[in-house]
């Protein structure tokens, strides 16, 4: 994932980038009748339609560039000649990737938030010379 809202998955014959910028999200939306960030609460709480998934990712796809009608061949084929389920998942981390648009950062890694080793990744009564309560609260 990338700031841009730009992912590239591993999906049907090749390895693609699916992008879903303020345009294909709005275009999604007026597909979809509801906003994005409903069409991303059906897909994860399983009340999802059907063009949630497809319409998730062709957008996705003319987002990361493809052109719109190989779009749509992709997903008449790889999409709507198969079971939903296997490609929600894809729809789920697309619409994912163009909401929140950051990449994940890893802890221990050299730039990461809370690295490894640091103050703030101990819990403060770690190192407390105190024995361990064992009384309960009246």
């Amino acid at each position: 994932m990338s700031r841009d809202a730009q992912i590239t998955l591993p999906w049907a014959d090749g390895d693609y980038v699916f992008r879903l910028g303020w345009g294909e999200l709005e275009l999604l939306q007026e597909a979809c009748g509801v906003g994005p960030y409903v069409v991303l609460n059906r897909l994860y709480d399983d009340s999802w339609k059907m063009g949630d998934i497809s319409h998730t990712i062709r957008l996705g796809l003319i987002g990361g560039g493809m052109k719109p009608v190989d779009a749509l061949k992709k997903v008449r084929a790889y999409v709507e000649t198969r079971p939903p389920m296997e490609n929600l998942i894809f729809a789920k981390g697309i619409l994912q990737a163009g909401l929140v648009g950051a990449e994940d950062e890893k802890v221990g890694e050299h730039g990461a938030a809370n690295p490894e080793g640091s103050p703030s990744t101990i819990f403060p009564t770690e190192d407390s010379d105190l024995p361990p309560s064992t009384e309960t609260a009246p």
